[in-house]
């Protein structure tokens, strides 16, 4: 059998690195193995000088290598940094901007972790692209980089083929939207699981600023998501979802938008398109009925919208993620074992990841 090279992946850590970001590509794709049992991703954190970095959190981290790490990652991860000069005056260390612009020069996938993005942005690689940052930093952000769409809505936000996060945990939601990018629902739903996180959480870092929007009783939309989620396949009016929570139109579209950094409209679709793209990974059903049971319609209108989200039609997708071990069904879902290989260090050496003997197998 032949082996699959695994995705090569440099996690690159800025002096003083938040330590959280630094440690969750580790955790999200180091574990995902292939079903011949050989890791699909290959993570190593990069430095500067390929010398020990100090976090925020007061301890060192030994890096795998150098910035030449970086000439044969086709996914690099830049983690949150604390550093005054890229933080203050968006000044990048020009060994690390032209490392970071040739690697997107051989089109490598390029993402952010939190202030990740400032990194980017002064890189020259975020201009004229929509980019997500850590609420906090965003006032500064907009002052440094005026010519990037900021959005502090979503947790994550992709934009030829690259990508940023908000802060905190929204790296774990990206890095499960990698996984899913790469090998499907079913695999990052199974990766989400190990990791007991969500799959994909609902809306934006919007409910998380200061002075968040109170989810007291009767002041949420969380019901009408509930909602909605149980019944894709069904119309639900803007008058019947503020019914259901007991509010007017007018109110629950401002509350709905402020929980989730989305319209109604714009929520339901994408909560519709990620079932579908679940039931064609997992299911035998023709394009058409899975369009009609995830509320989409028809499969005309389900490749309009697979086309305009990522770049691919209902029949590539299914032929690219569909799970061979998945016994044909029109309503069971994808299998979802999690392979259990011999522990066993990732890398070798200094900063080598270690599993723990739960490989996730695509």
């Amino acid at each position: 059998m032949t082996v699959a090279a695994p995705h090569h992946v440099a996690v690159l850590a800025l002096a003083p690195v938040v330590a959280f970001d630094l440690s969750i590509p580790a955790q999200m794709l180091a574990a995902v193995e292939t079903r011949a049992g050989s890791a699909a991703y290959d993570v190593r954190t990069v430095t500067p000088e390929g010398t020990a970095v100090q976090t925020v959190n007061g301890y060192g981290v030994t890096p795998q290598g150098d910035l030449s790490l970086l000439e044969h990652a086709e996914t690099v991860i830049v983690a949150g940094t604390r550093c005054p000069d890229v933080l203050e005056d968006g000044a990048v260390d020009p060994r690390v901007a032209e490392a970071l612009c040739a690697a997107r020069g051989r089109r490598a996938r390029l993402v952010s972790l939190c202030t990740g993005s400032f990194v980017l942005a002064g890189a020259g690689l975020l201009e004229g692209r929509r980019a997500a940052t850590h609420w906090r930093y965003a006032k500064q952000f907009r002052r440094l980089f005026p010519t990037v769409d900021l959005d502090t809505n979503p947790l994550y936000v992709a934009d030829r083929g690259i990508l940023t996060s908000a802060g905190g945990a929204a790296a774990i939601d990206l890095c499960l939207h990698l996984v899913r990018e790469d090998h499907g629902s079913s695999v990052a739903n199974r990766v989400a699981r190990y990791n007991v996180v969500a799959p994909m959480r609902d809306g934006g870092q919007a409910q998380y600023i200061d002075h968040p929007v109170r989810e007291d009783a009767g002041t949420s939309t969380a019901k009408a998501r509930a909602l909605m989620t149980e019944h894709l396949d069904r119309r639900l009016s803007l008058k019947d979802l503020a019914a259901h929570c007991h509010m007017s139109v007018r109110t629950f579209t401002r509350r709905f938008r402020q929980e989730t950094g989305l319209s109604p409209a714009a929520w339901l679709t994408s909560a519709r398109l990620e079932h579908a793209r679940h039931l064609l990974e997992s299911t035998e059903l023709p394009v058409d009925d899975i369009a009609a049971k995830a509320g989409l319609g028809s499969g005309t209108n389900l490749r309009q919208h697979m086309r305009d989200s990522l770049d691919t039609t209902p029949s590539a997708y299914r032929r690219a993620f569909r799970s061979s071990s998945s016994a044909p069904s029109s309503t069971s879902s994808a299998a979802t074992g999690i392979g259990l290989p011999p522990a066993r260090s990732a890398h070798g050496g200094a900063g080598a990841v270690s599993h723990d003997g739960h490989g996730l197998v695509p």
